[in-house]
C-alpha cells in the first residue's frame, strides 16, 4: 500500500458525534476539572459519556468518544480569533463596510461642504482683496503718484508747489513699496487735492447783501485793549457760484470748510470799506483778492493781516 496515498475520508457522522462530545464536555466544566486529571478518571469519563449517549438511544463507539476527548484536549474544535494584524483589520473593515460607509461618506460630504463654503465666503474674497491690494501697491498707486506729480509740475506756476508735490509723491511711493497702503493712499489724496486747488479760479468778494453784515471787530483775549477788524468775504467762481474753502479760525485753532468767512484787515482798510458802503450803500471795490489758475495762494488786492474767523 502506497504510504503517500491519501487517507480515506472519515464518515461525517463520526465527526459530528466527536464535535458533540466536545460540546458536551465544554458545557460541563465540573466534569472536565474532575475527570481529566489522570488516565483512570479519563477512562471513567469515557464510560460516563457512553452511558449518557445510550440513555438518549445513541450508540457511540469508544473510538469516537476517545476522539472527542482528545479533540477537546487539543482544542481542535475551538474557535481562536485571529490576531490584530493589519490584514485582519482591513478584512474586518471590508466586512463591516455597510455600517461605516454612510457615516464616512456623510462626514466627508459635510467636511467638503464646510470647506467649500469657507472658501467661497472667506478665503476667495480675502485672496481677491489681497490681490487687488498688491496690484494697487505695486502698480496702480505708483503710476497715479507719478502722473499726479507730473501734472502738477505742468500746470503749476509755483516752484514751491512743484517741489511740495514731488516730495509728497516720493514719500507716498516709498510707503507703497513698504506695503503701507494707508500712507500711500493718503499721499495720492493730497496730490489730488493739490491739483484741484491749483486748477481753481475764484474771486474773494466782500459780502454786501441786505440783512448781512459787511464787517465786524473783536477784542482779542490776549490783549483786551486792542481791537481786531474783519471784513466778511466769500469766494465765488466765474459763474458767481460759491466756492468752499478750508479756513483756519484763529480764535478756535480749528479748520472749517466754509463758503463765507471773515478776513482780518488793518483798521485803515476796514474804515475805507465802511466809508465806501456808507456813501451810497454799494461797495465799489468789492473784490479784494483773486485766486488764479496754476497758483495756490490768493493774490490780495487789499492789505490783509492774515487771520480769519469762521464763526462770529
Amino acid at each position: 500500500m502506497d504510504p503517500n496515498a491519501a487517507a480515506p475520508a472519515r464518515p461525517l457522522d463520526d465527526i459530528m458525534i466527536a464535535m458533540d462530545v466536545v460540546d458536551t464536555l465544554r458545557h460541563d466544566k465540573r466534569i472536565l476539572e474532575r475527570e481529566l486529571n489522570d488516565d483512570a478518571r479519563r477512562a471513567e469519563l469515557i464510560d460516563r459519556l457512553r452511558e449518557l449517549y445510550r440513555s438518549q438511544g445513541i450508540e457511540v463507539p469508544d473510538s469516537i468518544l476517545e476522539e472527542g476527548v482528545r479533540a477537546l484536549e487539543e482544542k481542535r474544535f475551538v474557535y481562536s480569533p485571529p490576531d490584530g494584524s493589519l490584514e485582519v483589520r482591513l478584512a474586518r473593515l471590508y466586512v463591516t463596510r455597510d455600517r461605516w460607509k454612510p457615516w464616512v461618506f456623510g462626514t466627508a460630504f459635510l467636511a467638503f461642504a464646510a470647506l467649500s463654503t469657507w472658501y467661497l465666503l472667506y478665503e476667495r474674497p480675502r485672496a481677491a482683496e489681497q490681490a487687488a491690494i498688491t496690484q494697487e501697491l505695486e502698480q496702480d498707486l505708483p503710476k497715479k503718484l507719478t502722473a499726479l506729480s507730473a501734472q502738477i509740475a505742468k500746470e503749476s506756476a509755483s516752484e514751491a508747489v512743484v517741489k511740495e508735490a514731488r516730495e509728497i509723491a516720493e514719500s507716498a511711493a516709498s510707503a507703497a513699496a513698504a506695503g503701507q497702503l494707508a500712507y500711500a493712499r493718503e499721499g495720492a489724496q493730497r496730490l489730488t487735492a493739490l491739483l484741484d486747488e491749483i486748477r481753481r479760479e475764484f474771486d474773494i468778494r466782500i459780502v454786501n447783501r441786505p440783512g448781512e453784515i459787511t464787517g465786524l471787530w473783536r477784542v482779542p483775549k490776549v490783549n483786551p485793549k486792542q481791537r481786531n477788524y474783519y471784513l466778511v468775504v466769500e469766494a465765488t467762481d466765474a459763474s458767481g457760484q460759491p466756492v468752499g474753502r478750508q479756513i483756519l479760525n484763529e480764535e478756535t485753532g480749528k479748520r472749517d470748510v466754509v463758503t463765507r468767512w471773515a478776513v482780518r484787515v488793518p483798521k485803515s482798510a476796514f474804515d475805507e470799506i465802511q466809508a465806501d458802503k456808507l456813501d451810497d450803500g454799494i461797495i465799489q471795490k468789492a473784490v479784494i483778492g483773486r485766486k488764479k489758475r496754476g497758483e495756490r495762494e490768493i493774490s490780495w488786492i487789499m492789505e490783509v493781516s492774515g487771520g480769519a474767523l469762521t464763526k462770529w
